[in-house]
Protein backbone atom coordinates (compact mmCIF):
# COMPACT_ATOMS: atom_id res chain seq x y z
CA UNK A 1 0.00 0.00 0.00
CA UNK A 2 1.30 3.59 -0.55
CA UNK A 3 2.63 5.49 1.99
CA UNK A 4 0.54 8.34 3.37
CA UNK A 5 1.26 10.96 1.51
CA UNK A 6 1.63 9.07 -1.93
CA UNK A 7 -2.52 8.37 -0.94
CA UNK A 8 -3.30 11.85 -0.49
CA UNK A 9 -1.57 12.87 -3.81
CA UNK A 10 -2.97 10.35 -5.77
CA UNK A 11 -6.06 11.55 -4.21
CA UNK A 12 -5.62 14.79 -5.16
CA UNK A 13 -5.04 13.88 -8.30
CA UNK A 14 -8.47 12.15 -9.02
CA UNK A 15 -10.38 14.82 -6.90
CA UNK A 16 -8.82 17.27 -9.90
CA UNK A 17 -10.28 14.49 -12.64
CA UNK A 18 -13.58 14.89 -11.40
CA UNK A 19 -13.71 18.21 -10.15
CA UNK A 20 -11.72 20.20 -12.94
CA UNK A 21 -12.19 17.80 -16.12
CA UNK A 22 -14.21 14.93 -16.50
CA UNK A 23 -17.11 15.23 -14.34
CA UNK A 24 -19.10 13.62 -16.87
CA UNK A 25 -17.12 10.77 -16.89
CA UNK A 26 -18.63 9.84 -13.34
CA UNK A 27 -22.24 11.05 -13.28
CA UNK A 28 -21.32 14.18 -11.45
CA UNK A 29 -22.88 17.64 -11.72
CA UNK A 30 -21.36 20.38 -11.19
CA UNK A 31 -22.85 23.96 -10.59
CA UNK A 32 -22.31 26.63 -12.73
CA UNK A 33 -19.38 28.21 -10.09
CA UNK A 34 -18.04 24.54 -10.28
CA UNK A 35 -19.95 23.30 -7.15
CA UNK A 36 -20.67 19.31 -6.46
CA UNK A 37 -22.39 17.66 -3.59
CA UNK A 38 -19.43 16.30 -1.40
CA UNK A 39 -21.30 13.60 -0.50
CA UNK A 40 -21.87 12.31 -3.88
CA UNK A 41 -18.23 12.60 -4.26
CA UNK A 42 -17.37 10.31 -1.46
CA UNK A 43 -19.91 7.92 -3.08
CA UNK A 44 -17.93 8.03 -6.20
CA UNK A 45 -14.66 7.21 -3.97
CA UNK A 46 -15.99 4.77 -2.04
CA UNK A 47 -17.10 3.00 -5.40
CA UNK A 48 -13.90 2.71 -6.71
CA UNK A 49 -11.64 -0.09 -5.58
CA UNK A 50 -8.71 2.28 -5.38
CA UNK A 51 -10.04 5.22 -3.29
CA UNK A 52 -12.26 2.89 -0.56
CA UNK A 53 -10.10 3.75 2.15
CA UNK A 54 -10.72 7.40 1.50
CA UNK A 55 -12.67 9.01 4.18
CA UNK A 56 -14.48 12.46 4.74
CA UNK A 57 -11.60 13.79 7.00
CA UNK A 58 -8.87 12.47 4.52
CA UNK A 59 -11.27 14.62 1.85
CA UNK A 60 -11.10 17.37 4.48
CA UNK A 61 -7.39 17.30 5.04
CA UNK A 62 -6.11 17.55 1.72
CA UNK A 63 -8.80 20.61 1.34
CA UNK A 64 -6.86 22.45 4.47
CA UNK A 65 -3.60 21.01 4.09
CA UNK A 66 -3.24 20.25 0.07
CA UNK A 67 -1.22 17.33 -0.83
CA UNK A 68 2.23 18.12 0.01
CA UNK A 69 3.06 20.98 -2.28
CA UNK A 70 1.58 23.80 0.03
CA UNK A 71 -1.41 24.58 -2.91
CA UNK A 72 -5.00 24.71 -2.03
CA UNK A 73 -6.61 22.88 -4.90
CA UNK A 74 -10.07 22.34 -3.33
CA UNK A 75 -12.73 24.29 -1.13
CA UNK A 76 -15.49 22.69 1.28
CA UNK A 77 -18.37 24.73 2.15
CA UNK A 78 -21.18 22.70 4.11
CA UNK A 79 -21.88 19.71 1.89
CA UNK A 80 -20.25 21.02 -0.91
CA UNK A 81 -16.67 20.97 -2.64
CA UNK A 82 -14.93 22.20 -5.63
CA UNK A 83 -11.57 22.69 -7.38
CA UNK A 84 -10.63 26.07 -7.10
CA UNK A 85 -9.16 26.97 -10.21
CA UNK A 86 -7.64 24.81 -13.08
CA UNK A 87 -10.93 23.68 -14.74
CA UNK A 88 -10.92 22.45 -18.63
CA UNK A 89 -15.08 22.21 -17.98
CA UNK A 90 -16.28 25.95 -19.18
CA UNK A 91 -17.39 27.51 -15.27
CA UNK A 92 -18.75 31.12 -14.51
CA UNK A 93 -15.74 31.99 -12.19
CA UNK A 94 -16.37 33.60 -8.68
CA UNK A 95 -12.60 35.15 -8.30
CA UNK A 96 -12.92 38.88 -8.12
CA UNK A 97 -10.60 40.74 -9.84
CA UNK A 98 -7.56 41.94 -7.91
CA UNK A 99 -4.11 44.03 -8.19
CA UNK A 100 -1.58 41.83 -8.47
CA UNK A 101 1.88 42.16 -7.11
CA UNK A 102 4.71 43.97 -9.51
CA UNK A 103 5.92 40.46 -10.46
CA UNK A 104 4.87 36.59 -11.05
CA UNK A 105 6.00 33.88 -12.56
CA UNK A 106 4.81 30.91 -14.93
CA UNK A 107 7.36 27.62 -15.26
CA UNK A 108 6.78 26.05 -18.81
CA UNK A 109 8.29 24.15 -21.72
CA UNK A 110 11.50 24.87 -23.30
CA UNK A 111 9.24 23.56 -26.40
CA UNK A 112 6.54 26.44 -26.01
CA UNK A 113 9.10 29.17 -25.93
CA UNK A 114 9.03 30.21 -29.60
CA UNK A 115 5.34 30.07 -29.00
CA UNK A 116 4.90 32.23 -26.10
CA UNK A 117 7.26 34.38 -27.69
CA UNK A 118 4.71 35.01 -30.38
CA UNK A 119 1.36 35.12 -28.65
CA UNK A 120 2.75 35.23 -25.15
CA UNK A 121 1.00 33.03 -22.50
CA UNK A 122 -2.68 31.70 -23.00
CA UNK A 123 -4.76 28.91 -21.20
CA UNK A 124 -4.44 26.40 -23.69
CA UNK A 125 -6.94 23.84 -22.52
CA UNK A 126 -8.00 25.22 -19.38
CA UNK A 127 -9.89 28.74 -18.83
CA UNK A 128 -6.96 30.40 -17.61
CA UNK A 129 -2.87 31.38 -17.37
CA UNK A 130 -1.91 29.90 -13.59
CA UNK A 131 1.06 32.16 -12.65
CA UNK A 132 2.85 31.74 -9.50
CA UNK A 133 4.27 34.19 -6.02
CA UNK A 134 7.52 33.12 -6.74
CA UNK A 135 10.29 31.43 -9.53
CA UNK A 136 10.83 28.33 -7.05
CA UNK A 137 6.47 27.54 -7.12
CA UNK A 138 6.75 28.18 -10.84
CA UNK A 139 9.76 26.29 -11.94
CA UNK A 140 7.83 23.25 -9.51
CA UNK A 141 5.04 23.67 -11.66
CA UNK A 142 6.62 23.55 -15.22
CA UNK A 143 8.38 20.33 -13.85
CA UNK A 144 4.71 18.35 -14.41
CA UNK A 145 5.24 19.37 -18.20
CA UNK A 146 9.03 19.30 -18.66
CA UNK A 147 12.00 17.79 -16.88
CA UNK A 148 14.10 21.26 -17.38
CA UNK A 149 11.22 23.92 -17.31
CA UNK A 150 12.00 27.21 -17.90
CA UNK A 151 10.52 30.30 -15.82
CA UNK A 152 9.46 33.55 -17.41
CA UNK A 153 9.23 36.25 -15.62
CA UNK A 154 5.33 38.15 -16.02
CA UNK A 155 5.69 41.69 -15.21
CA UNK A 156 2.34 41.46 -13.77
CA UNK A 157 1.48 45.49 -12.48
CA UNK A 158 2.18 46.88 -16.25
CA UNK A 159 0.11 44.19 -17.23
CA UNK A 160 -2.57 45.40 -15.30
CA UNK A 161 -2.21 48.75 -15.05
CA UNK A 162 -2.76 47.81 -19.21
CA UNK A 163 -5.90 46.32 -18.32
CA UNK A 164 -5.66 42.69 -17.71
CA UNK A 165 -7.37 41.11 -15.22
CA UNK A 166 -5.63 39.31 -12.47
CA UNK A 167 -7.57 37.13 -9.91
CA UNK A 168 -5.86 35.46 -7.39
CA UNK A 169 -7.06 31.30 -6.69
CA UNK A 170 -4.79 31.13 -3.54
CA UNK A 171 -1.67 32.42 -1.36
CA UNK A 172 0.66 31.27 -4.18
CA UNK A 173 -1.65 30.82 -7.66
CA UNK A 174 -2.85 34.23 -9.48
CA UNK A 175 -5.27 33.32 -12.48
CA UNK A 176 -5.96 35.59 -15.87
CA UNK A 177 -7.32 34.88 -19.45
CA UNK A 178 -4.23 36.05 -21.12
CA UNK A 179 -0.59 37.62 -21.07
CA UNK A 180 0.68 39.49 -24.48
CA UNK A 181 4.51 38.66 -24.86
CA UNK A 182 5.70 42.52 -24.16
CA UNK A 183 4.93 41.50 -20.41
CA UNK A 184 7.17 38.76 -20.22
CA UNK A 185 10.47 38.50 -19.51
CA UNK A 186 12.31 35.27 -20.95
CA UNK A 187 15.59 34.17 -19.23
CA UNK A 188 18.64 34.67 -21.31
CA UNK A 189 19.77 31.34 -22.63
CA UNK A 190 16.28 30.86 -23.57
Amino acid sequence: MPSEPARMVKLSKFLSLILRHQPERFGLKLDEEGWASLPEVLEILHGLPNFRWATRADVLELVEKGSGDGKQRFEVVGERIRARYGHSVPLQADLPPCTPPDRLYHGTSPRALKHIREEGLRPMRRQYVHLSVDPETAARVGARHAPNPVVLTVRAAEAARAGILFHQADPSTYLTKTIPPEFLEFPEES
